[in-house]
């Protein structure tokens, strides 16, 4: 829901006619909510934010939804590769550790 300076939500058509005389202000055309809705998720996303997050921020009643911005994210790719860099933990960590408590292999 957006508000405006009293807390109060806004109608929908004076959202929109703020988008739009922004819009026609800066010479931006087919700026809407839907554009600016978008833009949000997909910066989220190229930023790492997780999908959870930009699923819940956006209103995706499904996380499917909230994927198809998910390929914008070379951070969470990343994120995920250094993953292998840091210790192991859980379970699996604590099954490959030998005698002397360093890990094995």
């Amino acid at each position: 829901m957006v508000c405006d300076e009293d807390g109060k939500a806004l109608k929908r058509r004076k959202v929109l006619w703020w988008v739009r005389r922004a819009a026609r202000r800066e010479q931006v055309k087919n700026a809407g909510v839907h554009v600016l809705r978008h833009t949000f998720c997909s910066h989220l996303a190229m930023r790492g934010a997780p999908a959870r997050a930009i699923q819940e921020l956006a209103g995706h009643a499904n996380i499917t939804t909230t994927q198809r911005y998910m390929h914008l994210s070379p951070a969470a790719i990343e994120g995920a590769i250094r993953l292998l860099d840091g210790p192991v933990g859980g379970e699996m960590g604590e099954a490959r550790k030998g005698a002397t408590g360093k890990l094995l292999g």
